[in-house]
């Protein structure tokens, strides 16, 4: 990996770097100073070509980029910073976008749980209708956008009070035509805040159900000053997410059920789209039968020691579930105590 750009280096003879404010396994993130434009400062998100990969691999990377920047380009929406330029140099590629100042939510999350006390419910209800409304833009385009790494260090809080959804690294193109997702930046999430499904790379199918676990998995961390247990510790041990009300009693039921629908293990289990999950945690009427059902099952599986396969293959398949048990049962019994063999007659 390529050493970080220093302090005063300046790309495409435009932009001087101020510092260094992320870094990742494929890159950074600098603050720099736009010298065309005096008093402009821009977020510039770097990614490293791969030296190693092959050279139809690096254009396959070249094609995924320019896709992804030009998408992001067309963006427009209040709560999302701009994207203005993107280019490359040598073996990096850059997307130049707004700063964002102010201060992001996990370092907020981390001054309340200092104090010893809890972010207000209607605070982190506030921060979430932004929220909401700008993944249902990202959503909402043709093909959908998934953004892949909601989290609260990706979620920036302005100092005149608008949330700001940065870090566009891991951007997805939905294609509907095609039932998948075309990755054009490779990367996972944060593993608090990522499913099931995104841990299967190429091979995985994510979709808006995805960025919907993201944002729940987000909520609870600022609700309860704690991120639940990653998905892949969930599955072994359905017991271990906490419902956030043990933790934060001051929450509402509405809006930890809301919070917990969003949580579902399994994509179908959850919120079927961004909206419904607004309405679910802000709205006014009841959350209706669906989520009534949802939110029951949500109850078995924390309840039940069959959680994960009545929760992975759904209600429906139970009898399939219990069938297989009984059959490993049996195999188990077999060989441990195995039928005594009678000689043949002589």
């Amino acid at each position: 990996m390529l050493p970080p750009l220093k302090a005063g280096e300046i790309l495409r003879s435009r932009y001087r770097i101020v510092e260094t404010v992320g870094r990742g396994g494929m890159g950074a993130i600098y603050k720099a100073e736009d010298m065309r434009l005096e008093g402009r400062f821009t977020a510039i998100k770097e990614i490293q070509i791969d030296p190693g990969a092959s050279p139809e691999s690096q254009e396959q990377s070249h094609y995924q980029f320019h896709r992804e920047a030009s998408t992001l380009a067309r963006l427009d929406h209040p709560n999302l910073p701009k994207v203005s330029d993107f280019f490359e140099e040598g073996e990096r590629e850059f997307l130049v976008m707004d700063f964002v100042p102010g201060r992001d939510l996990r370092e907020i999350i981390e001054e309340a749980r200092e104090r010893g006390n809890f972010i207000p419910e209607s605070q982190v209800l506030r921060w979430a209708e932004q929220i909401c409304e700008a993944v249902a833009y990202l959503h909402g385009q043709d093909p959908p956008v998934l953004h892949r790494d909601i989290k609260p260090a990706n979620i920036k809080l302005t100092p005149d009070g608008r949330i700001k959804l940065v870090d566009f690294g891991l951007v997805k193109l939905l294609v509907p035509d095609e039932n998948r997702t075309i990755t054009v930046v490779q990367g996972r999430g944060t593993a608090f805040y990522t499913p099931l499904e995104q841990y299967g790379g190429e091979t995985g199918h994510t979709d808006t159900r995805s960025d919907i676990y993201a944002l729940g998995a987000t909520l609870y961390h600022l609700l309860t000053n704690t991120p639940p247990p990653p998905a892949k510790e969930r599955f072994l041990n359905p017991s271990s997410l906490r419902p956030p009300r043990e933790i934060n009693p001051n929450i509402s039921r509405r809006t930890q059920d809301a919070v917990l629908w969003a949580l579902e293990m399994h994509p179908d289990n959850r919120p079927p789209d961004i909206i419904t999950f607004r309405e679910a945690l802000l709205g006014t009427e009841p959350l209706g039968e669906l989520g009534e059902r949802q939110r029951e099952n949500g109850r078995a599986h924390r309840n039940t020691g069959l959680a994960w396969p009545i929760g992975w293959w759904g209600r429906d398949n139970m009898v399939l579930a219990l069938i297989a048990v009984g059959m490993l049962v049996a195999a188990l019994l077999v060989t441990l105590f195995p039928l005594p063999v009678t000689p043949a007659a002589p």
